[in-house]
């Protein structure tokens, strides 16, 4: 009985993994400009789409520090439509729907970039009553959206 316990414990040890992938774990450590320019210039190359969310994101907040509410307009809008276009092309990428949902909601509705949020909603709500690989977002995406 102890010996089918110990074996039964070191399967669960093994087998358990924080399986949460490293540009997800720093993107949600970034805390000042200076963190957010080394994740930009970490990952900007890599071409998997997941990560491409992300960097976007960052890329997109680099407008706050502009001084001129043109370039600030112009970085904004021409990350925005990155974003949207990658979106078009992988409709089913939770990373993706899960951080147009974040910039959403917490952008200011004079801008405009609010009229998706219902539709990420109803996708990501989906998407947190599977199991799938992606289950170690669920937690980003409870604490970070209004889901």
């Amino acid at each position: 009985m102890n010996l089918n316990f110990l074996l039964l414990l070191c399967f669960f040890l093994v087998n358990y993994q924080d399986v949460t992938p490293d540009y997800v774990v720093k993107y949600h450590s970034v805390l000042s400009k200076k963190d957010e320019l080394r994740y930009i210039e970490t990952y900007q190359e890599n071409k998997d789409i997941n990560i491409h969310a992300y960097v976007i994101s960052l890329q997109m907040k680099q407008a706050k520090y502009k001084t001129f509410p043109w370039s600030k307009l112009s970085i904004f809008n021409k990350e925005k439509k990155r974003l949207d276009e990658l979106i078009k092309t992988h409709p089913n990428n939770i990373h993706l729907r899960y951080v147009r949902l974040v910039i959403q909601e917490k952008t200011p509705k004079i801008l405009g970039y609010n009229k998706k949020i219902q539709e990420d909603k109803s996708f990501l709500k989906i998407m947190l009553k599977k199991k799938d690989s992606s289950d170690y977002l669920d937690k980003f995406i409870i604490k970070n959206t209004s889901l």
